[in-house]
């Protein structure tokens, strides 16, 4: 369709609806928004009705797309915060580095051997390889929306997508250099570090003055909080522009450095610029998709053919898994972790973006020239735009739809434990049940207690506990224990109550801050803990068991007692006598409790394993620790 004046303004706010419809739709069936706003790209685009064609946004879709870019880029470095890439630090580190490299050399070495055809030389093959380096958040971030796997993985995730968008996007344009011969080509090094150079650097400048500017938005009360939206939505927007001004393609760099840099300090007013940039986001990434995808020909995608299909099952089925695993080894990742981030590595908008640039490029420069070589730069837009797309589209679609099947099939979705109220009671419990492997939230409304769980690297949702938006965004559809450790008893009362009937948390437990308040706490179901009990009890295991006392509890201790259920095979049937052996060194089996006695009892030898005991386990840290492994045939 010509892209007139006229017809031009509907089209856009008719993209923009159908991008909040299928926003709407994935939340609906928790799916990965990405894979709508495709599929609405080929209906209503070449591929399909034709309504937006190649002149429909003329000239202007380049201009579109990156400023959508530096949003998008912005937007998903300002939430990476450093104290969650502690999460995974090595794993972390060597994605973007080792695994990059593996990705990159792979995908050229399988695009030059899938296909014949004498136009995809070694710098195409490296340029496709380039683009397909970069996953970002634009697809990730749908993906564990809507998957809570444990804070490593996410955090790992996160951050390769963060940073290979930038590096895929500046390799890209280097290479690119040595394929058009429109373009004067340069050191690959050499561009490589102006471009990186030139984005860190204007990005660092940027969030330096908008920085200072945020501390000055007070001057105007009532208008605090608008200005300081605009004034960080204008600056991700200046720091792409002045960086690709200097060098093509460095604003990406430059974005994600701003970002990055205003995600990590405190400024004014940060909860309302995190709501804005990630509503604004959602806007130009359901439009920048629907008009990528709408704008590819399906002669595109048919001519890559069955080389096409071997470079995304190549890309999907073997060099990402071989990089995760490399990446992760003797890491804290599971193996069962390992293969979910293998699974999950959707191609986004960079490559998208980018190499629909470069095709256009290409054809231009076929333009100006005639004969062979024309032929060849026609054949190689058509090879790279189809490509990529068709692993984009591939990888979108099944890795994305499929996430959450796979996630829960390999169990990497852990059980959280929410704790509302981030006092010294919530931050002492958070760091006990964190030093034994759960998954810890703390939910916490009041600044000061924010900030400090913060620093001492917890995850915080911030917000009220009593609210249900505010502890489902927590995971409490996915809690195994929610536990109501704020200083109000009124508030402890309605988390309980909302966690058990809203949310269906087996275990909720609630702080009853005023022992006169425990019987009605436990009139309605609701386990309490006293805080004077809890005191007495603390007090009196000091007076008449100490040694026990500080072994389980001192920081740094060397003894642990817990408890799991018995799940292993290997176990179930057989005696406490044939047990006891097969425990690590210095770990005893002391209490059970099952469905045949109420309460939980030492057991004799012969007391015979069924599957559901629980078993309590005391001994060394380290011991216990291995025992609930063979326990729970973990």
């Amino acid at each position: 369709m010509a892209g007139s004046s006229g017809l031009l303004i509907p089209l856009v706010a008719g993209i923009i609806g159908l991008g909040v419809l299928a926003q709407v739709l994935a939340a609906r069936l928790r799916v990965p928004s990405i894979i709508f706003y495709l599929l609405v790209g080929v209906i209503i685009g070449q591929p399909g009705l034709g309504i937006i064609g190649d002149g429909t946004f003329g000239g202007a879709l380049s201009a579109i797309v990156g400023l959508a870019v530096a949003i998008i880029v912005f937007e998903g470095a300002y939430h990476l915060r450093f104290d969650r890439l502690r999460e995974a630090p090595a794993a972390t580190f060597r994605l973007v580095t080792v695994g990059a490299a593996i990705a990159l050399v792979g995908t050229a070495i399988a695009v030059k051997f899938a296909f014949s055809s004498a136009a995809v030389s070694w710098n195409l093959a490296f340029l496709i390889g380039a683009l397909l380096v970069a996953t970002g958040p634009t697809v990730i971030t749908p993906i564990l929306d809507v998957v809570p796997v444990r804070d490593r993985v996410a955090a790992a995730l996160e951050t390769e997508g963060i940073v290979n968008d930038v590096t895929a996007a500046i390799i890209a344009v280097v290479i690119f250099e040595t394929v058009n011969p429109a373009v004067a080509s340069e050191s690959l090094l050499r561009g490589f570090a102006l471009r990186l150079g030139t984005g860190l650097l204007v990005g660092l400048i940027v969030a330096g003055v908008v920085y200072y500017l945020l501390q000055y938005v007070d001057l105007s009360p009532g208008d605090a909080p608008r200005n300081s939206r605009l004034l960080v939505l204008a600056g991700a927007l200046i720091a792409y522009a002045g960086a690709n001004t200097i060098a093509t393609e460095a604003g990406v760099a430059a974005a994600a450095t701003a970002g990055m840099a205003l995600g990590n300090v405190d400024h004014p007013y940060e909860e309302d610029i995190e709501e804005f940039k990630g509503d604004i986001t959602l806007l130009v990434l359901s439009f920048v998709f629907i008009a990528l995808a709408a704008q590819l020909e399906l002669a595109s995608l048919i001519d890559v053919g069955l080389a096409g299909i071997i470079v995304v099952l190549a890309v999907a089925l073997l060099i990402r898994p071989l990089l995760v695993f490399v990446s992760a080894v003797g890491d804290r990742f599971t193996t069962n972790e390992k293969l979910f981030v293998s699974f999950v590595g959707p191609r986004g908008i960079i490559p998208a973006s980018v190499a629909t640039l470069f095709a256009v490029e290409l054809n231009a420069a076929a333009e100006e020239v005639t004969g062979a070589q024309a032929e060849l730069l026609g054949t190689q837009a058509d090879i790279l735009l189809g490509t990529v797309f068709l692993v984009i589209f591939a990888t979108a679609l099944f890795e994305g739809g499929l996430a959450r099947f796979i996630a829960e099939k390999l169990d990497v979705i852990p059980m959280r434990v929410i704790i509302v109220g981030g006092g010294q009671v919530g931050r002492a419990l958070a760091a006990r049940l964190e030093d034994r492997g759960e998954n810890v939230v703390i939910i916490e409304e009041e600044e000061e207690s924010v900030e400090r769980a913060r620093n001492e690297g917890y995850a915080v949702e911030i917000g009220d506990g009593t609210d249900t938006d505010v502890l489902r965004s927590a995971g409490a559809e996915n809690a195994k224990t929610v536990v109501a450790a704020t200083g109000d008893d009124d508030a402890n009362l309605l988390v309980s109550q909302l966690a058990s009937s809203k949310f269906g948390v087996d275990r909720v437990i609630a702080r009853a801050n005023n022992p006169d308040n425990v019987e009605a706490f436990e009139d309605l179901g609701v386990r309490t803990i006293s805080s004077a009990m809890a005191t007495a009890w603390a007090i009196d295991n000091q007076i008449e068991r100490p040694a026990i006392a500080h072994w389980m509890t001192d920081v740094g201790r060397s003894g642990d007692v817990q408890e799991v259920e018995v799940t292993n095979p290997e176990l179930i049937g057989k005696s406490i006598r044939d047990v006891g052996p097969m425990l690590p060194d210095a770990c005893l089996v002391a209490l059970v409790s099952g469905e045949l006695h109420e309460n939980a009892e030492v057991p004799t030898a012969d007391y015979i394993l069924e599957e559901g005991d629980m078993v309590t386990l005391l001994g060394r840290r380290e011991s216990v620790r291995d025992g609930m492994k063979m326990v729970s045939g973990d």
